[in-house]
This record gives C-alpha cells, structure tokens and sequence, in this order.
C-alpha cells in the first residue's frame, strides 16, 4: 500500500464491520449499565473532534482523520470495557487497511484510538487531543437508557440532568469552552465532578497540546 490514502469517513461508517463491532458493543454496554454507547456517541465525537481541529485551524488532513478516529474510538468495548483503548486500535486498523488508508494514516488513527482513555493513555499527536475532548464532553440526558428515575444510579442522575452540551472554540483566545446546563433539581453541579473530575483534567492535558486552555462553565457560571 502507498503512501496516499483514498480512505473516507463514509467508508469506514458503512463498512459492515463498524456497523456490527459498534452495535455489538453498545450492546454489551447497555448490559452492564452503560449509558448509550453506540452510533449517536460515535458520530457525536466525530465532529466534536473535527469541529476543534477545523476551528483550530488544523490541516484539512488532520481533521479527516480526527472525524475517523472519533467515529472509531470506542469498538473495542465489544471485547470488554477494560483497555477497551487498545482493542479498539486493533479492531480498527482491519476496517483501515480495506478500505484504502496508507499505513501512516492508520498508524496515526490507531494511536489516537489506543490512547484515548485516562488509564495510561498519553497525548502525542492532536488527533489523540480532539477525541479526548470529543469523548469526555459527551455527557447529555440523551445517553441516558435507564429511563425509571427511582432506580437511577449517579451516571445516569448526571447524564440525565444536562440538559446542553455545548463546545465553542476561540481560536483568537486561543480557548476551549464547555458549556453545560445543569438541572439542579435533578443532579447538584458537585455531583458531576465526583465523577467526572478525571476526564475534565485530561480534557485540560488535551487543550493545553493543542496550544489551548480549556474553560468549563456550568449554567453561566466558569469552574475550570
């Protein structure tokens, strides 16, 4: 295989492999009490990822492949959740391969996929930085199955109370905001740190590669 790539977002979406590695590991998911994990979340952390390389003003290349990774980043869940990463990179690059990408463009994507999670996973290129920032902002009540409020656990109290999820980015500023609603009478805003502390930090790690800060408010109000 040369060096040029003729691969595209559209290819890899209909592969019939996405498809089933995707659906199947939502399902998995959904059976041990994840919130939705599937097409929706793989399309929405594609163009999150691509939307802040294009704002950044990235290379047209870059943000192909952040879209691809994005798209791709969570098949490995239909292995198992644990380094879910890892099988991720490797479920991907058979999906790459046939279907036209040069091997440095899934050597790039495999390593953006591989380290994406906050166990372990290290920032070297900003195709790794956007998924990260794509992924970890996802949280909406849309993602929320369990739809019996009694019986919510704090992920899907959390999830449920946002009601806007939105990523603006300031290329002059050189900045990344999150903006979330929160409805408070469902989750207090301390509840969404308890849980997701971690993924805001390695969204600031993400920006700061990225030569950005990373901003998040919360119903009008700046936390980080």
């Amino acid at each position: 295989m040369g060096n040029e790539s003729n691969g595209t977002l559209q290819k890899v979406i209909s592969d019939p492999r996405t498809v089933v590695y995707i659906d199947m590991a939502d399902q998995h998911l959904e059976r041990i009490g994840y919130t939705e994990h599937g097409r929706k979340h793989a399309e929405f952390v594609s163009q999150r990822a691509a939307y802040i390389l294009e704002k950044l003003g990235f290379p047209d290349k870059s943000v192909r492949l952040a879209a691809i990774a994005g798209y791709l980043h969570d098949l490995g869940n239909l292995i198992s959740r644990t380094n879910h990463g890892f099988s991720s990179a490797f479920l991907a690059k058979d999906i790459l391969d046939e279907n036209n990408f040069s091997i440095e463009d899934t050597a790039t994507i495999m390593s953006a996929v591989g380290n994406h999670e906050d166990d372990g996973g290290e920032i070297t290129n900003e195709i790794t930085a956007a998924i990260i920032i794509g992924d970890k902002t996802h949280v909406h009540r849309s993602r929320v199955r369990n739809r019996n409020f009694i019986s919510f656990d704090i992920h899907d109290r959390v999830n449920y109370a946002v009601t806007e999820s939105r990523i603006d980015v300031d290329s002059a500023a050189k900045q990344i905001i999150l903006n979330l609603a929160i409805d408070t009478g469902i989750s207090e805003v301390v509840e969404y740190f308890e849980i997701f502390l971690s993924r805001m930090l390695l969204c600031k790690r993400a920006a700061e590669y990225l030569g950005t800060k990373f901003s998040m408010f919360i119903n009008n109000v700046k936390l980080i």
